[in-house]
This record gives structure tokens, C-alpha cells and sequence, in this order.
């Protein structure tokens, strides 16, 4: 691979990463101090300690937040009507950035950062997590 591709896959996987890192913590928050709840708190934060990716100094060198042409906010980014809202968009956030992280990692020259089949499963745990997630909040605003 050239090293422009690298350096564009290498900020594919840096943004990424960061993104769902991001995501899961912002959930894991929210069950942890709103709604206290033990189980998917744990869960979230094994989650989030598997989403990691070797080489970090790699992505880290080929980060450009100053170039980045879609670092701005779009009106749906800017304002959110509940925290229902704020979860639903941040476990749409790590199934995404997942899936970005799982097929990069196909590329062979990518192969040495992680492993593809850890974000196929991190997705597939969100999907699963999301649905629990869902009904504790539909259960918590019938209260």
C-alpha cells in the first residue's frame, strides 16, 4: 500500500476507534449514574476495554483534526430531545463505527492493528445490548 493509502486508512481506523470508544462510554454513563444499573454498566465497560487496537502511536501520528472536512456538527448533532435520544444516537454510533473498524480490518495491510472478527462481535453485542437498553427506557418513562 502507498503511503498516502496508509495514511488515509490509518485515520479511517484512528476516527473510528476514537468514535466508538466515545459512544460506549457516553452509554456506559448514563446506565451507570442515571440509571444505576449494575449489569449493562459492566457489560458497556468490558465492551468498551475490547475495542482496542494495536500500533496506537501508528493512528495517533496519522490523526489531522485540523483537515478533517467533517469535524463540524450538522443540525441533528446539536441538539437532542431527551437522553433517550442521547442513547439511541450513541449505540447507532458504536454499531457504525464498529462495522467501519470491522471491514477495514479485512485489508491485509490492516491486519496488524486488530482483529476484524472483535468489532464483528462488539457490533453484534451493541445490536443485543440496544434492544435491553431500549426497554429499560421505555420501562423507566411509563414511571
Amino acid at each position: 500500500m502507498n503511503t498516502d493509502k496508509t495514511h488515509t486508512i490509518l485515520r479511517i481506523l484512528d476516527a473510528n476507534l476514537n468514535r466508538l470508544q466515545e459512544g460506549i462510554r457516553v452509554v456506559e454513563d448514563i446506565f451507570r449514574y442515571v440509571y444505576d444499573n449494575k449489569e449493562i454498566t459492566y457489560t458497556l465497560k468490558q465492551m468498551r476495554h475490547k475495542a482496542i487496537l494495536q500500533h496506537t502511536d501508528l493512528l495517533l501520528q496519522a490523526r489531522d483534526v485540523e483537515c478533517d472536512i467533517a469535524k463540524g456538527s450538522i443540525d441533528t448533532e446539536i441538539e437532542r430531545l431527551d437522553l433517550a435520544a442521547i442513547l439511541h444516537a450513541n449505540f447507532h454510533r458504536i454499531c457504525e463505527s464498529a462495522r467501519v473498524l470491522e471491514e477495514c480490518l479485512k485489508l491485509k495491510e490492516c491486519q496488524k492493528f486488530g482483529k476484524s472478527q472483535t468489532f464483528k462481535s462488539l457490533r453484534y453485542e451493541a445490536y443485543n445490548l440496544h434492544v435491553i437498553a431500549n426497554k429499560i427506557i421505555v420501562d423507566n418513562a411509563c414511571k
